[in-house]
């Protein structure tokens, strides 16, 4: 049951005003109707009543007055559509019911009678044209005023009764349709007004998903104005501080990364030149564990300065950009369209250069495809090789992970070349993912947005 409920919810937070909105609006509306025709009934109810009472008060001392042989004559020509006057010898009320509206009449008329008997009765009654049908709705019930009162004459035993034709209770068909018309204006009214209220009320909260989306993804210069409502207002400065700390720390470690890398360069140096003067069967295994340090200390401080920070943003023209670096390292280009992208091109030539560097390696082969889809440039670069295992794919995006196991430079580098190319696309928006294919090798995809997201401000 929870779960139908919930899926009778809208996902949106507009949406779901909305429906609160109308529901509010709805039972409010409503409650309305039931108590204006409630208390409609009453005034008509006592507006009814106090007709009744005023004729038959200026009805008894005139029939009193006259000839009992032409009361009944007068009586007659007092009777009108509504309501029927007769001269009875007995009263058509017996006696006044226990209800508080018929003893509540009949007081206001002894009220102004003085000492006369008085019986009256308020009842229910159904029109004569509904009496064959089985079913009667509230609607079509009526009432009907009933009053008997015993004349002051010398011939007692004279009765006035009134008889009231009854009159319909309930809300007529033209009323009905007024307040439907009414809660429709009512609701589109409300509606359109707190729909408007709500979008400026959650634009902000759509630019902070957006930039958390884009802080997820690497770009920690994505930034919210801090607009809108006070909270508003908090959650982006809380934001807009988290993404400076994060930045601050993360530039911190790389500049350590970069000096660690350019302080081993020295002690390394100095390692090969005295390696250099060993005999040659220990010469040539030290100088190759320094060539494996060298390169890693190369790689650390590339990876240091991966993202490219210094550089700045500009228009780039990525299918010549991708043209040029399959040629240079002698890799197959396919381009279905040109695509221009917002971007740091060093840093981008980086990053699509150790992917096609990468496949070439463990592969043999590499070949560039480039493609646009709803906006997003979409690079493929495929490989020959043997592939990496399923539950390693993720992994290989981490520093110091290769591949191969062996630390052969002649296999491979230090394991950094993925892990900068992914830094240096996520700072652009985009991501890198690994995938075996089908037909053996790996496929590295690339997705890059048009817009480039390097220093942006999140805009609602």
């Amino acid at each position: 049951m929870k779960r139908f409920l919930a899926r009778l919810v809208p996902d949106g937070l507009a949406a779901r005003f909305a429906l609160l909105l109308i529901c509010a609006l709805l039972a409010a509306n409503l409650v309305a109707l039931a108590l204006v025709s409630s208390e409609r009934d009453r005034l008509g109810r006592a507006a009814r009543e106090t007709r009744e009472i005023e004729r038959i008060v200026g009805l008894v001392p005139a029939l009193e007055a006259v000839d009992p042989s032409v009361r009944r004559s007068i009586a007659g020509n007092a009777s009108t559509r509504i309501a029927g006057v007769a001269i009875d010898a007995a009263p058509a009320v017996d006696a006044t019911p226990a209800d508080r509206r018929s003893r509540a009449l009949a007081a206001r008329i002894s009220e102004s009678l003085g000492t006369r008997v008085v019986h009256a009765a308020i009842v229910e009654v159904t029109p004569l044209w509904q009496r064959h049908r089985r079913e009667h709705s509230e609607r079509r019930r009526q009432e009907a005023i009933t009053v008997s009162i015993a004349l002051e004459t010398p011939e007692a035993g004279d009765w006035l009764n009134v008889v009231t034709r009854g009159s319909r209770r309930g809300p007529r068909g033209n009323e009905g349709r007024a307040f439907l018309i009414v809660l429709a204006l009512s609701l589109a009214t409300v509606l359109a007004v707190g729909l408007w209220f709500v979008r400026r009320l959650t634009r902000p909260l759509g630019a902070l998903a957006e930039a958390a989306r884009a802080a997820g993804k690497g770009d920690r210069s994505a930034r919210v104005p801090e607009q809108g409502a006070r909270e508003m207002r908090d959650a982006a400065g809380a934001f807009n501080a988290m993404q400076g700390q994060i930045a601050g720390f993360e530039a911190e470690r790389m500049r350590t990364l970069a000096a660690v890398g350019h302080d081993l360069r020295t002690p390394i140096t100095s390692l090969r030149i005295r390696a250099e003067m060993l005999e040659d069967d220990l010469r040539d295994p030290m100088v190759r564990t320094l060539d494996e340090m060298t390169v890693m200390a190369d790689e650390l401080v590339a990876f240091a300065r991966g993202d490219g920070e210094a550089e700045e943003t500009r228009d780039i023209d990525l299918s010549a950009l991708l043209a040029r670096l399959s040629q240079e390292r002698g890799a197959s280009f396919v381009s279905t369209q040109g695509v221009t992208v917002s971007g740091r091109s060093v840093a981008l030539s980086r990053a699509f250069g150790n992917l096609i560097d990468n496949a070439i390696r463990y592969g043999g082969t590499a070949r560039v495809t480039l493609s646009e889809e709803n906006g997003t440039a979409l690079v493929t670069i495929d490989d020959d090789g043997p592939g990496i295992a399923p539950e390693r794919l993720t992994e290989m995006f981490e520093p110091f992970v290769r591949g191969e196991a062996s630390r052969n430079t002649e296999t491979g580098g230090a394991g950094l070349g993925l892990s900068i190319a992914r830094q240096i696309l996520r700072a652009h928006g985009g991501d890198v993912i690994l995938a075996n294919r089908p037909e053996g090798g790996l496929r590295a995809t690339v997705t890059l947005l048009r817009q480039g997201m390097a220093g942006r401000m999140i805009t609602p």
